[in-house]
């Protein structure tokens, strides 16, 4: 039997041989750090036998597989911790997540710290133990017999809802089973650091609807101190968490009268995405782009038609009974906007590549679990855009869209941060979409085609595609590291038929242009919540919402200070004055917490003088300049949009 490996090497064994066994022949070390192993591209366990020509990987902690399998392995370990220690414990679901894991359970006592410590006492002891975890299947009506047994309700529920011909699959280890598909590593014993992080509320199945469970949230590794160093980045995210340092900042805040979801920009906020939209729409104007307004409802009837009420409509905010005779519905998106602005008189080929951005408020009825601050919000701002083009345009076009959102990452120093996921349709959930298996064919094959010869380095995300078409999602984490979507851009064949969207194309015949859907900075809510993050509140000069500070040493200088400020706000700079009778040193300190670029201190020298004594929040104590001269620097620093 031949087994071949990452690097190339062919390697002769007897059939029959374990994985853990083919791992100790090429290195005790080896066959120490691995935790399972990748078969033919599946991932199985060390116990798995080989009986036939393989290619192999085996899999530690540096490799995500590795990590994945690990960390679900401490899930099983916390769960049979919890019911050890609470046995009327019912059990959920405990997959393992970037960073960590987590696991659902339906408990009625309420968790303090005390209560967690004792856990991960338990969980001590569970490893100490060294548990084997062994794999067995039951046939489905024995193993449902089985979770009715053990009075698991939620276990029943995920059996019943699986295929009948399915291989039903459990674990143990010690006494406690558990319904799980695996992989898992082979011991309790690996597990030599974990930490319970927070407990919080989830719906079961992320449904409102259903009970809310306790969700804990924990992390583990293989040793310590590799533990303490994720643990201590942890606690730095929390301080650059933007639902705390936004409200801090009086950024934005929320209130319970208005609803979840929906935030309020205070002044500084507002003026942040003020700053932002300009930008956007002064670029996009000068890349070919023409902005349009469209209204923030529409009947029933434009829905209907491009597949938005069969497809999306628990998303939307319907405003009045769906049995009226005329319904009224808030968008969720544009395009079905912009495409009547399309229709609005006949196309020529000549009139391609037409190009139609908006800075549009959308309304989406976003389940209350899945909310977090400005991240996912039920009204938010998006400069979105839809472009028309012929198929010899398409490419061209894609890559314009892509490069103007690059541009954008780059100006606001995001670029470094994110990645790509070629979004495509699930064909084994076809009700999910509009079209035939030979339009998505096609439209997957047409961007992957373009995405490849772009040399885009993206991964394949099944089943995150628009029902209408296949879409690359530029993707970003947040600094507890989820990821979510801040730019897209998708390519659709299916809604200008819809919509009966034509052009006379150069032989006289009537045609229907591909569409392209895009954004370029995304939902501004979104990415101000991720600008938060990235700078600690500290933005960019050009970016922040006060740029200048003016402290007046006493009321002698404070004509000067106010003077001074009115020149610079004429030259459009944001400037605030401080004339309190308080101590410099106070007013300083207050600046700082602000985190406002550049804090001028006015006292007699600088009076007598026409300058300011500059602090810099990046570089400190600049010493004293002439106004005139600090002015020209900050302009110039604004305009090159420094970072």
């Amino acid at each position: 039997m031949k087994i071949s490996f990452k690097d190339g090497s062919i390697r002769e064994y007897e059939s029959g041989i374990s994985v853990y066994e083919v791992a100790k022949s090429l290195s005790e070390e080896l066959a120490k750090a691995a935790l399972v192993a990748e078969i033919d591209g599946e991932v199985k366990e060390l116990t798995t036998t080989l009986t036939k020509d393989v290619s192999l990987n085996i899999l530690t902690f540096e490799d995500e597989e590795g990590k994945r399998a690990f960390r679900h392995t401490a899930s099983h370990v916390m769960a049979q911790a919890v019911k050890k220690l609470y046995p009327q414990a019912k059990l959920a679901i405990g997959p393992s997540i970037d960073n960590g894991f987590y696991y659902d359970f339906d408990i009625d006592e309420q968790i303090s710290q005390e209560n967690l410590t004792a856990i991960e006492k338990e969980m001590k002891k569970i490893v100490k133990e060294n548990f084997k975890l062994e794999r067995f299947t039951l046939p489905r009506n024995e193993a449902l017999a089985f979770m009715k047994e053990k009075d698991e309700p939620y276990k029943v529920e995920l059996i019943e809802d699986l295929p009948e011909d399915v291989e039903i699959s459990f674990y143990k280890q010690g006494d406690f089973v558990d319904l799980c598909a695996g992989p898992h590593i082979h011991s309790t014993g690996k597990i030599k650091a974990f930490k319970i992080i927070s407990v919080t509320g989830a719906y079961w199945r992320g449904n409102e609807k259903n009970k809310m469970l306790k969700r804990f949230y924990a992390t583990a590794f293989p040793v310590k101190e590799e533990m303490d160093a994720y643990l201590e980045k942890v606690e730095e995210a929390k301080k650059r968490d933007h639902n705390k340092l936004g409200r801090e900042l009086e950024i934005f805040t929320t209130s319970e009268l208005i609803g979840q979801g929906l935030p309020i920009m205070l002044p500084k906020g507002a003026k942040i995405i003020q700053i932002l939209q300009r930008f956007v729409e002064d670029t996009e104007y000068a890349h070919g782009w023409q902005l349009t307004k469209t209204p923030y409802m529409a009947k029933s009837d434009l829905y209907k038609v491009s597949g938005h009420w069969d497809h999306y409509q628990d998303g939307m905010f319907i405003m009045n009974s769906p049995d009226d005779k005329e319904v009224f519905a808030l968008r969720p998106m544009t395009c079905p906007f912009q495409y009547q602005a399309y229709l609005n008189k006949a196309r020529s080929y000549r009139d391609l590549p037409l190009r139609y951005n908006e800075t549009s408020t959308l309304f989406r009825n976003e389940a209350s679990g899945e909310m977090h601050g400005l991240i996912r919000v039920r009204q938010f701002t998006i400069s979105e855009g839809h472009l028309m083009c012929t198929p010899e345009q398409l490419e061209d076009e894609f890559k314009s869209c892509l490069e103007l959102a690059n541009y954008m990452l780059k100006t606001l120093g995001l670029y470094d941060d994110v990645s790509y996921r070629f979004s495509q349709w699930d064909p084994n959930d076809k009700e999910k979409y509009i079209g035939t298996v030979e339009q998505w064919d096609e439209a997957q094959g047409v961007m992957k085609k373009i995405l490849d010869h772009l040399e885009i380095p993206y991964k394949i995300g099944i089943g995150e595609a628009a029902f209408y078409g296949p879409k690359l999602d530029i993707q970003i984490k947040n600094v507890h590291g989820k990821e979510d979507t801040l730019v897209t851009i998708q390519i659709d064949q299916m809604l200008a038929e819809k919509f009966g969207m034509e052009y006379v194309d150069k032989d006289g015949s009537k045609k229907n242009p591909y569409i392209i859907h895009r954004t370029s900075i995304g939902c501004y809510e979104r990415t101000l919540a991720l600008l938060i993050e990235k700078y600690a509140g500290a933005f960019p000069t050009w970016l922040a919402p006060v740029q200048v500070k003016l402290l007046a040493i006493s009321d002698a200088h404070s004509e000067y200070v106010k003077d001074l400020a009115a020149k610079m706000q004429n030259m459009g700079l944001r400037v605030e004055t401080d004339l309190r009778n308080e101590k410099i040193g106070y007013k300083i300190r207050e600046a700082q917490l602000e985190k406002i670029p550049y804090m001028l201190v006015v006292g007699d020298k600088e009076l007598a003088d026409g300058g300011v004594s500059v602090r810099s929040r990046k570089d400190g104590d600049k010493g004293f300049m002439k106004a005139e001269d600090f002015i020209d620097m900050i302009t110039l620093e604004v305009a090159k949009k420094t970072l």
